[in-house]
């Protein structure tokens, strides 16, 4: 029997290296026919080649963008900026997963957990049915929980809250730009000299709080009262489709990163492969978006006017001598708020300027590859502040019609949170195109 299996087993090896061609070069035999899906909520941006840069007169005189003809690969963009609803589900699932930390095997999941969704499909880790864990009943949980919520002394009118400083989300990614170094370092220091030579030193970790910055709306604005909109905007059911704010460069990312695990996870459970990373756009990829396909056009609308024939404005922006409402919008607006471009994006000009990945300089255009043109500088906490500079593209709900040009470049620092600045999220299509299907 035992030689059997033997002859068995060598049979079985022998047949799978063989094949019909004859011991031709076939390739590897039985590979998935692979199509990709269209993401959920976002848009295909087809390939090609445009002229990035102004159209118009440089306004401040700056003379930091030139024009320069760039490539850009296929890739998925948001259809809309990410709302606060949206990234709430972020929020929830760093809670959910603190509580479930702290709960561990003592969870009653009949009562305190969700492992299965709507659709019968497993939820990994389980949510919190805080349903039921915040009714209180069970003493043990009570007194488990409580070291995620605010202290008495912290409380307003004792009203028992979330501590939302504890909500912090640890996240990894891989330095590539480094790790095709030929002498790759580690902050300035080359890796032959400190005796490492694995892939992990290309392995980057950091922790952020993933709360928005709520009191934004009052820092950014002296001697104005925004208080209603810190009191109400990020949580309140009212602003569910209203563009997030309040989030830094880094809060940005570390959402794309979860984004990305969350999708990988659900298709590596139906036995699907895995799409490419969400992540914030290029500055390239940005302004070819936002164009809509229009190469020479100022605006995302086509050009060159900032109103429609009725006299209406295209955007949510500050026109005028700040008369603010004049354009439908005091301040944010839903964000499918006025006419997409001719790529179906909304607000690619005002309502929220939107974070790039590219790191900002002035000669970027001079020194930069025409191919998938980007800028990548890993600022580190004691850099200065000139090296933290992140372009953000599209003007805001507060900002003069100059910036809603599709070409107009300017920066904040990456560690900064305003009440103007949202984001969106892109994905690279893995292919040449969806032309060549």
């Amino acid at each position: 029997m035992k030689k059997l299996l033997i002859v068995g087993f060598v049979a079985l090896i022998l047949s799978s290296c063989m094949n019909d061609a004859g011991g031709q070069l076939t390739g590897v035999l039985g590979r998935q026919v692979w199509y990709q899906p269209d993401p959920y909520g976002m848009l295909y941006i087809p390939p090609g080649s445009y002229n990035m840069g102004p159209n118009d007169q440089d306004a401040p005189y700056s003379y930091t963008s030139k024009s320069k003809t760039v490539s850009v690969s296929p890739f998925y963009m948001d259809e809309t900026e990410i709302t606060n609803n949206e990234y709430r589900q972020f929020v929830y699932w760093v809670r959910d997963s603190m509580a479930y930390k702290i709960l561990g095997e003592e969870v009653s999941e009949e009562i305190y957990l969700i492992a299965v969704n709507e659709y019968e499909e497993d939820i990994d880790p389980p949510i919190i049915n805080w349903d039921a864990v915040l009714d209180w009943n069970d003493p043990e949980n009570r007194e488990a929980l409580s070291v995620m919520f605010l202290p008495e002394y912290e409380r307003f009118y004792g009203k028992k809250s979330l501590d939302t400083r504890k909500l912090v989300y640890e996240y990894y990614w891989i330095d590539y730009k480094d790790a095709a170094r030929k002498s790759p370092t580690i902050n300035g220091d080359p890796l032959r000299d400190r005796g490492m030579n694995d892939r992990s030193v290309f392995i980057r970790r950091d922790e952020i709080s993933v709360y928005p910055d709520t009191l934004c709306w009052i820092h950014d604005f002296t001697y104005s009262y925004n208080e209603p909109l810190t009191n109400m905007y990020f949580w309140h059911p009212a602003y569910d489709e209203y563009p997030l704010v309040g989030v830094t460069w880094k809060q940005a990312r570390a959402f794309s990163i979860w984004r990305t695990l969350e999708h990988n996870k659900f298709l590596s459970s139906v036995g699907e492969s895995f799409v490419q990373d969400y992540r914030l756009p290029t500055e390239s990829e940005w302004e070819y978006a936002a164009r809509g396909g229009l190469d020479l056009s100022p605006y995302p609308w086509g050009g060159p006017y900032i109103r429609n024939t009725r006299g209406c404005f295209l955007a949510n922006f500050k026109p005028l001598r700040g008369n603010y409402y004049d354009d439908g919008g005091i301040h944010t607006v839903p964000v499918v708020s006025y006419e997409p471009n001719d790529f179906g994006l909304y607000c690619m000009a005002g309502n929220v300027a939107e974070w790039t990945t590219t790191a900002f300089d002035e000669s970027v255009y001079d020194f930069a590859h025409d191919l998938n043109m980007d800028y990548k500088y890993e600022a580190e906490d004691d850099d200065p502040p000139v090296l933290k500079r992140k372009v953000i593209r599209g003007g805001s709900w507060k900002d003069v019609g100059y910036f809603l040009q599709t070409s107009s470049r300017t920066y904040e620092y990456q560690d900064t949170a305003k009440s103007y600045i949202g984001f969106r999220n892109v994905m690279s299509y893995l292919g040449m195109g969806k032309s060549d299907i």
